[in-house]
């Protein structure tokens, strides 16, 4: 792989183990709107998918439309899970950190409310300070390369000198399009058996199981 001239980070699964979390408690709150579900069956329906595709998936099992103030209910309750309960991916606090005066920045489909709020809580807000990018700040999302070269231009740096941190397919797709190199971590609480098939055949360059990992492949760069 190349030397980074800076590294993007994906945030839920990468800085932040937020997918469990959010994942349990959609399974939650739709099991209480009355369609039961699991946090297995949360994963296999709705991992990956758009607010918009998420609700139609929804009210196809509930055979009903969502109540319109349910998604604000959703947000609070995830917002108030994260403020109690969230915790970082294992190491990556430090490596953004060891990246002393590179060029960092965050590009993740979450809104800003919840990134601001997951980075506080984690006490990283300064190792990025204002290289934090959520998809609402572009047309489309992933794996629209949009957000990744978005996030380059601010940071100054020419995508293919760009690194990027992803545990999502559509994210890997985002950073290939956007013509970046990508590293697929499974680090995160939320990482199931095939995952490392499916990042590899989205188009990861390197695979990590650990951001340990992520440093020896850029010390072998």
């Amino acid at each position: 792989m190349r030397v980074p001239a800076a590294v993007i980070f994906d945030f839920d699964g990468v800085i932040a183990d937020s997918e469990m979390l959010a994942n349990l408690v959609l399974a939650e709150e739709l099991t209480r709107l009355g369609l039961p579900t699991t946090l297995e069956q949360s994963y296999d329906r709705y991992v990956g998918t758009r607010w918009g595709e998420m609700i139609a998936l929804i009210e196809e099992g509930l055979g009903r439309p969502v109540p319109p103030e349910w998604g604000g209910h959703l947000s609070d309750t995830m917002m108030a899970r994260f403020r109690r309960d969230l915790a970082e991916v294992p190491g990556a606090g430090d490596f953004a950190r060891a990246l002393g005066e590179r060029p960092r920045g965050i590009a993740s489909s979450s809104s800003p409310a919840r990134l601001a709020l997951c980075l506080e809580v984690l006490g990283l807000a300064e190792a990025f300070g204002a290289h934090v990018y959520s998809a609402e700040l572009v047309t489309q999302g992933k794996p629209a390369p949009d957000i990744y070269l978005l996030a380059a231009e601010r940071l100054g740096v020419p995508p293919s000198a760009c690194l990027v941190i992803e545990d999502s397919p559509s994210g890997v797709r985002a950073a290939k399009a956007a013509g970046m190199e990508v590293i697929g971590l499974l680090a995160g609480a939320h990482i199931r058996p095939g995952h490392d098939a499916r990042l590899s055949a989205a188009g990861a360059d390197q695979l990590a199981a650990s951001w340990a990992e992520v440093t020896g492949l850029m010390l072998r760069a």
